[in-house]
């Protein structure tokens, strides 16, 4: 006798998809305004697709933030930087994406994004890129 598993079709969208493709990054008041306080977030999951030969990048992403008004909420973040699993896009460019969405979520007064590639090829990248808000 078949489980219900098995009688589910392998091309329905399951909720974890759904999810992601629905993921923006999701900002909260900041409790402590005027408190000049460091946020450091750590996902270690990022992947995306190298543009020329569609082969998969891992990378860890690396955020430290100084909330300004805002705060990013945490499971929007995480379904937002998921979204990038199926795209494909250089490793310059999706940092570089990441840190446009994070200042126009968050406007926080200073933000890094760091993502650090997994060696591919005997090739270890990392990239780096910063904004601090102007007054």
């Amino acid at each position: 006798m078949a489980n219900s598993t098995e009688n589910t079709s392998s091309s329905a969208v399951k909720y974890g998809e759904r999810e992601i493709s629905e993921g923006e990054l999701i900002t909260f008041p900041n409790p402590r305004v005027g408190r000049r306080y460091k946020v450091e977030i750590s996902l270690p999951e990022f992947t995306c697709k190298c543009p020329f030969s569609g082969y998969p990048d891992f990378a860890t992403i690396h955020i430290t933030y100084f909330p300004h008004e805002k705060v990013v909420e945490l499971k929007g973040i995480k379904l937002y930087i998921n979204s990038y699993r199926d795209r494909y896009i250089s490793h310059e460019e999706s940092i570089n994406q990441i840190l446009d969405d994070f200042v126009a979520a968050a406007d926080p007064l200073e933000v890094t994004i760091r993502g650090d590639f997994n060696p591919r090829g005997n090739v270890h990248t990392v990239v780096e890129v910063n904004h601090v808000k102007s007054n």
